[in-house]
Order: C-alpha cells, then structure tokens, then sequence
C-alpha cells in the first residue's frame, strides 16, 4: 500500500515538474520569438526602404564626361546604396518585354530617356532627404527630371513608426506576461509541499536551510525549460533564413547569440526570483493558514 502511495507521489511530482517546464518553455519561446521580431524590425523596415528608387533622367544633349562625372560622384556619395546607368534604348526594350510590343515601330523614334536609377540607403528613404538630394541634381543643367514615389515613402515612414510602436508595447506586454505565468508556474508546484516546508521549519531547519533546496530544483527546471525554448527558436530562425534569405538573419550572430542568452539569463532570473518569494510567503504563513 505504502508502494502504491510513494508511486503515485513520484508520479505527482513529475507531473508537476513537467508542467512547469512546459510552462517556462512555451512563454519564453514566445517572448524569444518577439525578441526575433524586435532585432529584425528595422532590418526588414530597411530592406523595403532600399527597394525605393530615385530615377534621374538626362537631357538628350548631355555629354558622356558629365555623365561619368555623375555616377562617380553618385556612387561615392554616402547617401547611395547602389547606382545604375539606364540607356533610352535599354528602357525601350525593358518596356517591350513587359507590355509585349514594340512601341518604336509605332512611333517611329524613341522618346525615353537616358537615366540614372538610384538606390539610397535606408537612413536616407525620408521625404526631407530626398526633397534635398532632388534639389541637388536638379540645379544641374544636364539633368531633365527627378523623380520618386513620395507618397510611397511618406507611407513607408509611417507604418514604420506605427509598427514599431506596437512592437515595443507587444515586448513590455509579453515581458510581464512571461513573468507572472512563470510565477504562477512556481507557486502552484511549491504551494504542493507546503505541508513539507511547514514542517521542516517546525523540526527548527533555517528559513535558508529550507529554501535551498526549492529554489535549486526551479533554476534546474527554469534551465530546462530554456534550453526547449532555445531550440525551439532556433528551428524557427533556421525556416526563415531558409525561406527569406534576403532578411540576412543569421549574419548577425552577436545580435542573436545576445538574445538567446537573454532569454536562458530570464528563464533562471524568473524561476529563482518567483521560487524564493513563493517559499519565503508559506514560510511566514502560520500552520492553520496553509489550508486556505
């Protein structure tokens, strides 16, 4: 009988452990997942910045020293990503290939542009920086137009800012949630042996005597549960290095190796944190309380 008892005790007891680890688990995956998102944020608000091109068209009577003089000064500008010169004829058979026909046989002559297509750096993807680089190349007299999608970019700045926000307030919000569904993990296993702490502190063991040895089976149990989390992540930051290699995730490793050991630092801080409180508030409980 006394068998059966301690089995289904031990049963109990690691019932208990592993619903905490699923618990730290699940809720610092989830907080490590958003600490992805947050590192990446601007990363990927740049990538489609840098998708914004300031197309410069060039009078037909420009000469080549002034347009050499122009994508040499272009390209060494600290403003530029990338800097690509456009022949009118190269536009002429973009366009074909896009609308299917050739519009040149129809008119006879080509009326497009020679241009210059820049990429500028994210920093610089603002309706003030390209109204001043606008400004610029058009006091030159070789240069016919400039031109941009304003209304793109100010939208872009926009839900950028509206995006990081929310992304901010998401991260404080999943922060304080990991902390108190970590804690109610831990008080729920320790509110089990409440009874044992009671009566430990009864036979004259020290506070710290008793807390020792609860807080050191959390911390193992916190590790473990990061240690799911981490692998976890790292399946989820291998899939999208896979399926959008363009994002670049994985080249920054001090960035990610810093999240993960944020996220193994938490998991320990939490259940330690949450286990001496837990245990210090059935310490000063007296012995009729421990039944309410």
């Amino acid at each position: 009988m006394s068998s059966s008892f301690d089995r289904y005790q031990k049963r109990k007891l690691i019932s208990s452990y592993v619903s905490v680890v699923i618990s730290i688990a699940l809720v610092l995956f989830l907080l490590g997942c958003l600490g992805l998102l947050v590192i990446n944020a601007k990363k990927v608000a740049d990538y489609f910045k840098e998708d914004v091109t300031v197309n410069v068209f060039l009078r037909d009577d420009a000469k080549e020293v002034e347009i050499n003089q122009l994508k040499k000064s272009l390209a060494m500008a600290e403003h530029t990503k990338s800097v690509t010169y456009v022949s009118k004829e190269a536009a002429a058979e973009s366009l074909e290939g896009e609308y299917g026909e050739d519009f040149l046989d129809f008119l006879g002559t080509n009326p497009l542009k020679n241009s210059i297509d820049i990429s500028l750096k994210a920093d610089y993807v603002t309706s003030e920086k390209l109204l001043e680089i606008e400004q610029e190349l058009s006091a030159k007299a070789f240069i016919d137009d400039v031109t941009y999608d304003n209304d793109l970019v100010e939208l872009m700045n926009s839900n950028v800012k509206r995006i990081s926000f929310w992304v901010l307030l998401l991260s404080g919000l999943f922060t304080l949630i990991a902390v108190l569904l970590i804690n109610s993990s831990i008080r729920l296993a320790v509110y089990s042996k409440r009874f044992i702490i009671k009566t430990m502190q009864m036979v004259g063991a020290t506070k710290r005597f008793i807390r020792k040895p609860f807080v050191w089976k959390s911390i193992q149990l916190g590790v473990i549960g990061a240690i799911v989390a981490l692998i976890g992540m790292a399946i989820v930051l291998c899939y999208l290095d896979r399926y959008f290699p363009e994002l670049e995730l994985l080249k920054q490793p001090i960035l990610i190796v810093s999240l993960f050991a944020s996220i193994f630092g938490l998991g320990i801080l939490i259940t330690w944190i949450s286990t001496y409180i837990a245990t210090q508030r059935f310490l000063n409980l007296k012995t009729d309380q421990l039944y309410y």
